[in-house]
């Protein structure tokens, strides 16, 4: 329409969610948002909804993006459970050493913010994380691991994929993060061999 400003909607919402990302939900106001979109208050609330809602956007397109990633690193699961596991990490390893993001995990954060949030956004960041369990699950069930194993390997593995975030913002370097991933590869190699051995 002549005389009205266009904006791509979805460079707003990536904006949006790496502002998210650095600065957490907390710590990022309609004015930073305003900043890093670089549309005005009004066009936010009008375009992209009141800050939780947007964060809500942010959340699902983060979860969206990086969930298609993880699902495709599983995809193998049934045939080679352990490199299923390992392309699993590498794509949080992969995220975690790309200089154009922030570092972390915006799910993670979101967990532990979940103090501050409001109740809407706080069942989100954790209906986030139990997905991350779910899909982990699945992938370790249709690796032949018992339904105990499994459940127990998914919450661990889910954890320590947290963990990697967490530890990436506190300065620990690729070796590091590495190291920790090859510990839980390890004990699942082994439970792997148990489990065929039955």
């Amino acid at each position: 329409m002549a005389g009205k400003k266009q904006f791509d909607m979805d460079a707003a919402l990536d904006a949006a969610m790496i502002q998210f990302w650095r600065a957490g939900y907390a710590d990022t106001s309609v004015d930073d948002l305003s900043r890093a979109t670089g549309l005005n208050r009004s066009s936010i609330y009008s375009s992209l909804g009141a800050k939780d809602t947007l964060f809500l956007r942010c959340l699902d397109r983060y979860a969206a993006r990086y969930g298609d990633k993880y699902d495709a690193a599983l995809s193998c699961a049934a045939s080679e459970p352990l490199a299923a596991v390992r392309a699993f990490f590498d794509v949080t390893l992969k995220r975690i050493a790309d200089p154009e993001l922030p570092d972390g995990c915006l799910i993670a954060q979101s967990a532990m913010a979940i103090p501050v949030l409001s109740p809407a956004v706080a069942a989100h960041a954790k209906k986030a994380l139990g997905c991350q369990r779910s899909r982990l699950r699945a992938a370790l069930k249709a690796g032949r691991l018992t339904d105990r194993d499994a459940d127990a390997f998914a919450e661990h593995a889910a954890a320590v994929n947290q963990s990697l975030a967490v530890m990436s913002r506190a300065g620990a370097s690729p070796a590091q993060l590495l190291a920790v991933v090859s510990v839980t590869v390890d004990a699942l190699s082994q439970a792997l061999r148990a489990t065929r051995r039955v």
